[in-house]
């Protein structure tokens, strides 16, 4: 709340001051005038009460957050052709976008692209809804449907020799050229296959992916706990410089 107050001149009383040569003046002294509280513009009201976003979002991307988005996971990486990132949770309340924790996460080798096609080495920008899950371990708990399979094994080894072994223990199925309600191991493209698919949240093996974005195991499983079906999530994907405009 802005108090305003008035200001008030205070008058002294007349003082009588004693010279040295014996004679006697009187003089009036004032107080100076107390100023008035400095008020907020019309401009700056409106931004204190208007509700949070979410930092490093432009325009054209916070217009893409649907309304009804309640979730949204951010993966912010360091440059277009930069294979690692930052991940954060937020989650919208009264007041605005409220943030999580912030991740260390890999995107894919060669940074991002505005137009994935398959082998590319580029993560796909852009907001996509996350429908389903699934993963080699049993269900940690997750509130989207989960598919637990074998076939959610990934041998070898990364880009940096990392072995790959247990970084699709937990997957979150990306939107992104597949269809929503299946298991992330479907392989229906509605974009055509050269269009790339199976984009997941997955385990980070602690390098860069094909095209995916991972986060350490214990964070996906905050995820799948988190993320639930009736608040809408998506994730919200791309470098910062992309992602700001």
């Amino acid at each position: 709340m802005i108090h305003r107050r008035t200001a008030v001149a205070v008058l002294a009383s007349p003082l009588l001051l004693t010279g040295c040569g014996g004679g006697a003046e009187a003089s009036e002294r004032r107080t100076p005038a107390t100023r008035p509280a400095p008020t907020a513009t019309p401009t700056e009201i409106e931004a204190e009460q208007a509700p949070q976003g979410i930092p490093g979002l432009g325009p054209t991307l916070r217009a893409a957050i649907p309304e009804h988005c309640e979730q949204a996971v951010v993966a912010t990486g360091r440059g277009k052709d930069s294979p690692v990132c930052t991940v954060v949770l937020y989650e919208r309340t009264a007041s605005g976008w409220q943030a999580g924790p912030a991740w260390p996460a890999h995107n894919a080798l060669r940074g991002w692209s505005g137009h994935h096609m398959l082998g590319d080495l580029r993560s796909p920008l852009g907001v996509y809804t996350l429908s389903d899950a699934g993963g080699l371990l049993p269900d940690p708990g997750s509130k989207l449907p989960y598919h637990r399979s074998a076939g959610f094994h990934s041998p070898g080894t990364g880009f940096e020799g990392e072995p790959l072994d247990g970084c699709f223990d937990y997957v979150i199925a990306i939107d992104y050229n597949r269809e929503p309600g299946t298991s992330p191991l479907d392989w229906t493209r509605p974009l055509g296959p050269g269009r790339g698919g199976g984009v997941w949240l997955h385990v980070d093996h602690g390098g860069p992916t094909h095209g995916c974005v991972s986060v350490a195991k214990a964070a996906m499983k905050d995820l799948l706990r988190t993320l639930d079906p009736a608040r809408h999530p998506v994730v919200v994907m791309g470098y910062a410089d992309w992602l700001a405009r």
